[in-house]
């Protein structure tokens, strides 16, 4: 019986490779929650030492969101992929912004700690953004995550608000925060992309925070677009993560433009003469991830 079963075995069709793997469709569900559309403020928190060349970089990133720019592809056209989701347009706009330079909760940030920190804008329509400095450590970054977004309520729970946090990975992980700017951790070992504002730790940052941007406004209290569990969603830009260019793949971040003078590699233009490296987020419309170049 057993020299029969091995025979009939060998006699079998081979199986093909979607046989063996059935990739699941990417469906970003829309579970009719409140999402973020018009005009929305950005308050930004600088906590810990941020040099003013750093900070410029980042407000210019968010201005660019919502700035028209002439050069293509541009940061602002990345952005409108954000319309296709139900209720229109988002407009980002700069607001408060709190340094924090004395580092009085800490260089050990816990989750509270950062709630209380969000917490010092908690206004209608606005996203508070806390950003840490690379000499921070936060309960959970470089081990589970490079940033995360949330909400808070106000004192009487009538006010709810979206936050945002990113830590600077420079010195801590920027293998794994700041990819494809740094050699990554794990898988293939690809030389690392020039950073385009030539600062491994902010243009990570960028990186970050514009996934964040996405994942808060299409998905701000949990209810609004995602697929898989709502406690580890995949949202608007996680769905597609490491494509910044056509051709990407595990360890490939895809085809993007590089500089012919400095080597530095991007993929949108914004103000102030800025270049940024987007991933690339998924498009309601045809279903599928979208980059830029």
């Amino acid at each position: 019986m057993l020299l029969y079963a091995v025979l009939a075995l060998q006699f079998l069709p081979t199986p093909t490779v979607s046989e063996l793997v059935q990739e699941q469709p990417l469906v970003l569900k829309y579970h009719n929650g409140q999402l973020l559309k018009g005009q929305i403020t950005v308050n930004l928190i600088w906590y810990g030492s941020f040099t003013p060349i750093q900070r410029s970089i980042i407000v210019d990133f968010v201005n660019s969101l919502s700035y028209s720019s002439s050069s293509i592809p541009s940061a602002s056209s990345w952005w409108k992929t954000t319309e296709k989701y139900k209720g229109g347009s988002s407009v980002l706009v700069v607001g408060k912004q709190f340094l924090h330079p004395a580092y009085t909760l800490g260089k050990n940030l816990r989750g509270k700690d950062l709630l209380a920190l969000a917490s010092k804008f908690n206004e209608l329509s606005s996203i508070t953004v806390v950003l840490t400095a690379k000499d921070v450590a936060v309960e959970g970054f470089c081990v589970s995550r490079c940033g995360t977004h949330g909400s808070i309520r106000s004192v009487n729970g009538k006010v709810r608000s979206a936050y945002i946090w990113v830590g600077n990975s420079e010195t801590q992980c920027p293998g794994q925060c700041a990819w494809p700017f740094h050699q990554p951790l794990y898988g293939p070992q690809t030389p690392p992309l020039v950073a385009p504002n030539g600062d491994v730790g902010v243009d990570g940052i960028i990186i970050n925070l514009a996934t964040l941007l996405a994942g808060t406004v299409t998905n701000p209290f949990n209810n609004g677009y995602f697929q898989g569990p709502a406690t580890a969603p995949l949202e608007a830009v996680t769905a597609c993560t490491g494509a910044f260019g056509s051709g990407s793949y595990p360890g490939y971040p895809g085809r993007v433009i590089v500089d012919k003078v400095t080597g530095a590699s991007f993929n949108a233009h914004g103000a102030n003469g800025r270049r940024f490296l987007l991933p690339a987020m998924w498009d309601p419309q045809t279903q599928a991830c979208k980059t830029l170049v």
